[in-house]
């Protein structure tokens, strides 16, 4: 981080990030009339440009393109002087057409004898797939039935030892008291409470999972046959061991046909798996009984299942970021990418979705890829995808949120160019449309939107069992059966939101270490991780996040 960062002030306040940018990134706060050094030229800031922010190297006219990454990233839409601070008042969105041109992008892959022979400790399936954690899951094939999910999990939660909220509920008990008494509730302070995984009944069983939804019935039946691929592919997750599946009985998403997609993803599947229907039920007192009676006797199968060694090449990591910030295609971004060419290089999957924070950095993925077939499915999912969010008078170019935009991140392709590196340089090995499953090693670009929730949910759905969710702005976000490790762009947000944040790659921006440092330590938390050594935050706050993609406009 310390090339290219001279000036008269500052030795590690302001980087290039590709030799041909013609903007440069504030690393710190840049006050005004400070002149910046590049070698090539010197630069006198006309404003105060705040840190994640860029500012312009030279005079720029009115139509000139703004480089970042080494790509076109904008075009200027007024005269911009040198030294002033890039803002959706002089700057939209561009980016540069794209095709595939066979695969040009010859790939070097890093150092992995830190890795070489290494294990985690996870749960080998039947079929030879392995999970990081071992979980039961409860499947609606309808919204119908989430109450029903609701009154299940407040009754196992609890006894069970699975209950992330007990602390809250003591504590809103000692306030009712205290109000009872007539006493002061500013006294009464908060507790932690926390029940040790040697409490809980099924030590081997590291939770139960909900996947409440809104969908099954009333909308489309392409919405209902989405869905039952998702839930199907969530019920043969390599993390999930057991499944109650709770059905009505009259709605669109029928049990049989999520019987048949289950059986279509996975013929040899083979997990415990119960099946009940509300209305061939008595009453539903005697649903949940036999529900919650029978998902015991599941519960006790799947705690006889061990961790045991398996090779790092078993491991499926999904990558993603949300609330990023002007930082994010810097230092966390690139430090996640390190972690995922790692486990490239040692045979494992990765998954990059969230196609509308690709735009931009189309070219680059298309030269990765290392066939025709899916650099011509990449281009068309893409394509379609934009091309729907135009009829509804939207674009990938809007993806950009106000938090985004007031941090630095300007334009889509901005955002994506950044968001893209969290991929590493590996080449592209398959290109999965949303639910389709990964088989192969490497690479892997899954359709998904960048909404937070929906990426990780299709994620999840592809195989995915752990997760990497930079974030610049913090971000609680998790996933039911997909363990999410948080990893903060900066410091500052890693200390002012520490109970959501694993990993922080601050130390990135302030020269301290290296991408290639900081994506080693990603990997070794990532192994820990797997192993149950290390619980991410968001598994331990409870963030099962769950949000179906209908296929419709979603940025």
């Amino acid at each position: 981080m310390k090339e290219n960062t001279t000036t008269k002030e500052n030795a590690v306040s302001w980087l290039r990030i590709h030799p041909s940018d013609n903007v440069l990134v504030a690393l710190s706060d840049l006050q005004k009339d400070t002149i910046i050094d590049t070698g090539a030229s010197a630069v006198l800031l006309k404003e105060v440009i705040p840190a994640k922010h860029k500012v312009f190297e030279h005079d720029m006219e009115p139509g000139s393109e703004i480089r970042m990454y080494g790509v076109l990233v904008g075009k200027t839409t007024v005269f911009t002087a040198a030294g002033t601070r890039m803002t959706t008042e002089n700057t939209r969105h561009a980016a540069e057409p794209f095709a595939y041109r066979g695969f040009v992008k010859e790939w070097k892959k890093p150092d992995v004898s830190k890795f070489a022979g290494r294990t985690f400790n996870g749960y080998l399936r039947s079929d030879g797939r392995v999970g990081t954690a071992n979980y039961w899951l409860f499947v609606p094939m309808v919204f119908c039935e989430n109450r029903n999910l609701d009154v299940i999990r407040e009754a196992l939660l609890n006894e069970l030892g699975y209950a992330k909220t007990d602390k809250y509920k003591r504590y809103a008990k000692e306030l009712a008291a205290a109000v009872r008494d007539g006493k002061d509730v500013s006294s009464i302070n908060l507790e932690p409470s926390a029940v040790p995984a040697h409490e809980r009944l099924f030590p081997n069983v590291d939770g139960i999972k909900f996947l409440n939804h809104s969908g099954g019935c009333g909308g489309t039946r392409q919405d209902a046959a989405t869905l039952g691929a998702l839930l199907a592919a969530y019920a043969d997750h390599p993390n999930v061991g057991g499944i109650t599946v709770m059905s009505l009985g009259c709605q669109h998403l029928q049990t049989e046909e999520f019987v048949n997609d289950l059986k279509k993803r996975n013929p040899a599947f083979d997990k415990p798996i119960l099946f009940f229907e509300q209305q061939q039920s008595e009453s539903e007192e005697q649903l949940l009984k036999d529900a919650i009676r029978q998902t015991f006797t599941g519960l006790a199968t799947i705690n006889q299942y061990k961790r045991t060694p398996a090779p790092l090449s078993a491991l499926c990591l999904g990558v993603k970021c949300g609330g990023s910030d002007g930082f994010s295609g810097i230092s966390a971004n690139p430090a996640v990418g390190y972690a995922a060419d790692l486990l490239v290089a040692l045979g494992g999957k990765v998954l990059l979705a969230e196609f509308p924070e690709l735009c931009g950095a189309e070219q680059e993925m298309l030269d990765r890829c290392t066939n025709a077939a899916s650099a011509e499915k990449f281009i068309r999912l893409m394509t379609e995808y934009n091309h729907q969010a135009e009829l509804a008078g939207s674009g990938f170019h809007m993806n950009p949120s106000p938090g985004n935009i007031k941090d630095g991140l300007i334009t889509d392709a901005i955002k994506s160019t950044g968001a893209a590196r969290k991929g590493g340089s590996s080449p592209v090995v398959d290109v999965l449309d949303y639910t389709e499953p990964a088989t192969k090693p490497g690479l892997s670009l899954v359709c998904t939107p960048g909404n937070d929730v929906e990426a990780t949910t299709g994620k999840a759905a592809s195989g995915a069992t752990l997760i990497l969710f930079t974030t610049g702005l913090g971000t609680p976000t998790g996933n039911p059966v997909a363990p999410t490790i948080k990893v903060a762009t900066n410091s500052a947000l890693a200390k002012r939101m520490a109970d959501i944040i694993d990993i922080d790659t601050g130390a990135v921006i302030q020269g301290e270490k290296n991408i290639e440092q900081m994506g080693e330590e990603i990997l070794e938390y990532c192994i820990r991780a797997a192993s149950g050594e290390v619980i991410p935050k968001a598994v331990e706050l409870g963030q099962d996040d769950f949000i179906p993609w209908k296929r419709g406009v979603s940025l």
